[in-house]
């Protein structure tokens, strides 16, 4: 706003470019329009000086300007947009005053022009089919045809400003919103209006996703972006009549930021603190558990939990080809042991007395005796006993997957000769405690993709052992049903989904 040049900007790591685009430098004026070409490599910038120049977007270096010869400029007055064809053909613009204008991309020769008769606001270009909208200042949008050079189509009934217009991806809808809190969508094809909703608080930017499913809107003096979702998506109907409301202009809230009450909306004006952040919180703990079919993930970064399923092949290319060398002195700084939680933990030493290893033996036994029980078992049985495994989730996402790895194969029974004298042994009560902690986290979908791969690292570790004792069977069974019958629905839902889609050209919102 109010510069005199433009900024071109990179999105793999969103940061501005190398190159700073100054459109008429010998007369500078402020920037109103830009476009970038469909093949990605020109910008095209309009000024209120009514000066349009193309730009190569890799080097920076202007590649002419657009000229209305014997005039010295491409419009007399401010140029409002500019627009590119798929095929870098054509250059559309168009002037404050009301005059539209066809170029020749690449010669930049004058084409044609035609005049609307009022004040242009705002124009839209659809690459796919052609048509070109336009926004005048007599609140009527005018759709036209720009090889044809004529108006194809005239859209009235915003009673205050238009704000914005945009096409759906297959051209076939065109959806704007005003200034009276209207947000109106007209089928192009059959030239009327199909469904409209009026809203408390007036919309300033609209934008339609490719697959037509989802809706994005901002409000004046509204903070954030509000989401509308294709309801036809949902049910399947295939009649836009079953959902449109025609002329009719039905009046609705703005979506709600709870995801339990529908009917709450955010007031702008109530201060947010920390009472209302942990309502929410909770809120959303209790909503996950009240819809057991709502699958979350743990967000853990994907090589995180890949490594689990691979830890054989991993530790087969990291081994090392000599074996350590026992440092001749003691380091100066005490080697302590990697962990993701940022605690620093000191790699335990050799005892002290190497001449007498039988004396050292002894000792290192009586350690062992003494040593309390690591943190992994400890959060697994409080956890069994008070049936909230949360802790016990967040503490091994933050182990590393060589050190979970670890924990697992501490548990092995080798010597599975007595099956009573197993039924008592520690590992044998904590590898029902981790069956029974994979079938709730299953049964509520939490950590989906995590808890899968711990569960194929558990039964690599200890299938066999499961496999020898009936009551661990009993237990590997009920996982197993409850694992096909989520799979099961998560296929279906697929299904549905894929099969959903073929309706979205005859979908409303």
């Amino acid at each position: 706003m109010d510069t005199e040049q433009a900024y071109v900007w990179r999105l793999q790591n969103f940061v501005i470019g190398e190159h700073i685009l100054r459109p008429r430098p010998e007369n500078p004026t402020p920037l109103k329009a830009c476009a970038i070409s469909a093949c990605g490599n020109f910008a095209v910038l309009g000024t209120a000086g009514g000066w349009i120049e193309r730009f190569n977007l890799q080097s920076g270096i202007s590649r002419g300007s657009y000229l209305d010869r014997p005039k010295e400029s491409a419009h007399d007055g401010e140029v409002v947009g500019v627009a590119c064809d798929s095929t870098n053909t054509l250059m559309i613009s168009a002037g404050y005053h009301g005059d539209i204008k066809v170029w020749d991309f690449k010669g930049r020769d004058l084409k044609s022009r035609w005049e609307i008769g009022c004040t242009v606001v705002k124009i839209v270009y659809n690459r796919l089919n052609g048509l070109l909208a336009t926004v005048t200042d007599d609140l009527v949008i005018r759709l036209y045809d720009v090889m044809a050079l004529r108006m194809v189509r005239k859209f009235e009934g915003h009673t205050d400003r238009i704000t914005d217009v945009c096409f759906s991806e297959d051209g076939k809808w065109l959806l704007s919103s005003s200034m009276d809190g209207s947000l109106r969508i007209w089928d192009v094809i059959l030239a009327r209006q199909i469904d409209a909703i009026h809203v408390d608080v007036a919309i300033s930017a609209l934008s339609l996703s490719p697959n037509m499913d989802v809706l994005a809107t901002t409000h004046v003096d509204q903070n954030g972006v509000y989401l509308w979702v294709n309801r036809s998506i949902f049910s399947g109907a295939s009649s836009v009549d079953s959902f449109a409301s025609g002329k009719e202009v039905v009046s609705v809230r703005l979506p709600s930021i709870s995801s339990m009450d529908g009917s709450q909306t955010e007031d702008p004006d109530e201060p947010v603190t920390d009472n209302s952040v942990s309502k929410d919180a909770s809120v959303s703990a209790t909503f996950i558990k009240q819809i057991p079919e709502l699958v979350t993930l743990s967000l853990l970064p994907k090589s995180q939990w890949q490594s689990l399923i691979n830890l054989d092949i991993i530790k087969v290319r990291n081994k090392p080809i000599e074996p350590p060398k026992k440092p001749e002195k003691a380091p100066f700084f005490l080697p302590s042991a990697p962990s993701l939680s940022g605690e620093i933990s000191f790699t335990p030493g050799e005892a002290n007395g190497y001449n007498d290893a039988k004396g050292n033996e002894v000792e290192k036994n009586d350690r062992k005796l003494d040593m309390p029980s690591s943190a992994f078992l400890q959060l697994l049985h409080s956890s069994a006993e008070m049936k909230d495994f949360s802790a016990f989730t967040e503490y091994i996402k933050g182990l590393s997957p060589s050190a979970l790895d670890m924990e697992l194969r501490m548990l092995q029974i080798i010597d599975d000769e007595n099956l009573e004298e197993l039924n008592g042994k520690p590992e044998m009560i904590t590898i029902e405690l981790l069956l029974d902690y994979f079938v709730h986290e299953i049964s509520y979908r939490n950590n989906f993709e995590f808890i899968q791969a711990v569960i194929r690292l558990f039964l690599k570790i200890h299938g066999e052992t499961i496999r020898c004792h009936p009551k661990l069977q009993y237990k590997a069974k009920k996982l197993l049903e409850i694992q096909s019958n989520i799979w099961q629905k998560i296929d279906t839902m697929f299904q549905q989904t894929r099969c959903m889609v073929t309706f979205l050209s005859n979908s409303q919102f």
